[in-house]
């Protein structure tokens, strides 16, 4: 994995320094610094699992066949186009959810001078992907599909998040519309796609793949990353702030949480009172009653449940799959996020 990253790392400052010496752009040494911070502040500071996993799953679909330089760069620039989709998704995710720290730092928009202009640096963010492929994959056979993923990826993602945050609207909180069904659609557009599917699917145009024969691994990975997002949901509540490095604060702020969903199929009367009156107040004493109904429900029972008939379920689907070396890249993603703690 160190060796992964290694590579991985190596590749980030030569596609910065090409950003920055964009021919398409009269760069002013105003403007040329103002990109440079906007791209090392939001792009190389996260986890970089998304971005890893092109890398990954193209030596697995290779047979861990020894990767030349080129085909090296060539898997990390698309890793590192997903981090550039990552990061232009969370500075203008900060603006719309006023939050105030990402990645132990103020969000973007929070820094001085910044403000408002980190709307058009996030639109930036995500331009810079589309010269990223220009440049490196323009003749590829593959490079309208890419082309085609990244603007597909981009809109289903835009589409949940839309979607998550007109349910929770300010003065028209109504916890009758939370159900299974629209978490699910909430969770697979806004998560599942551009964190599961995304990576996988450029590691396999990359070997000269058509996508339209992979749907069983596109289901495969949509699943995984509702999964993936459940898990989320329920360390937001139960998981340890200083394992998984933040305080969570869906309860407080009204999420569509799979824990809520779960405590609203099961609760009775009784129970709703207490759901409907203290979800998605600010107040300690609200949220604490919110979590002594979760544990009255035994959620953490039901999580568990839920978690290891999942990972049957998506071991059994991998291993239905005729190819070896698909079934690797995915089996690779399934452990990483089992029984995970962060």
């Amino acid at each position: 994995m160190s060796d992964l990253k290694s590579t991985f790392l190596r590749f980030y400052s030569v596609l910065k320094q090409e950003l920055l010496e964009d021919p398409a752009f009269e760069w002013t040494p105003d403007s040329r610094q103002w990109v440079e911070r906007l791209v090392e502040y939001n792009v190389p500071g996260g986890k970089l699992n998304r971005g890893l996993s092109v890398l990954g799953s193209y030596k697995l679909l290779k047979e861990e066949q020894e990767l030349t330089e080129e085909e090296n760069f060539l898997a990390s620039a698309l890793g590192w186009c997903i981090e550039w989709l990552q990061a232009y998704f969370l500075v203008l995710d900060d603006i719309m959810d006023s939050a105030h720290t990402r990645r132990d730092q103020p969000c973007w928009f929070r820094v001085p001078k910044v403000g408002l202009i980190a709307i058009n640096d996030g639109i930036l963010l995500g331009n810079h992907i589309f010269r990223i492929l220009k440049k490196h994959f323009r003749g590829k056979a593959y490079y309208v599909d890419l082309l085609d993923l990244f603007n597909e990826v981009e809109f289903r993602t835009a589409s949940g998040e839309m979607i998550d945050l007109i349910t929770a609207l300010e003065g028209e909180k109504d916890l009758s519309k939370y159900t299974s069904s629209l978490h699910r659609r909430i969770v697979q557009y806004k998560t599942a796609y551009y964190s599961f599917y995304l990576p996988v699917a450029c590691a396999l145009l990359m070997v000269g793949e058509n996508l339209d024969n992979h749907i069983d691994v596109k289901n495969i990975l949509v699943q995984m990353g509702i999964y993936f997002q459940v898990q989320d949901d329920y360390l937001d509540c139960f998981g340890d702030p200083e394992t998984i490095g933040k305080i969570g604060t869906d309860i407080e702020d009204f999420k569509c949480s799979w824990l809520v969903v779960k405590a609203l199929e099961q609760c009775n009367e009784e129970q709703k009172k207490v759901l409907y009156e203290h979800y998605g107040k600010a107040d300690p004493a609200c949220v604490a009653k919110v979590k002594v109904l979760y544990n009255e429900l035994n959620l953490q029972g039901v999580f568990t449940e839920y978690e290891n008939e999942s990972y049957e379920k998506l071991t059994t689907s991998i291993e239905a799959h005729p190819s070896k070396s698909v079934q690797a890249v995915l089996k690779a993603f399934l452990a990483k996020i089992y029984k995970r703690q962060k």
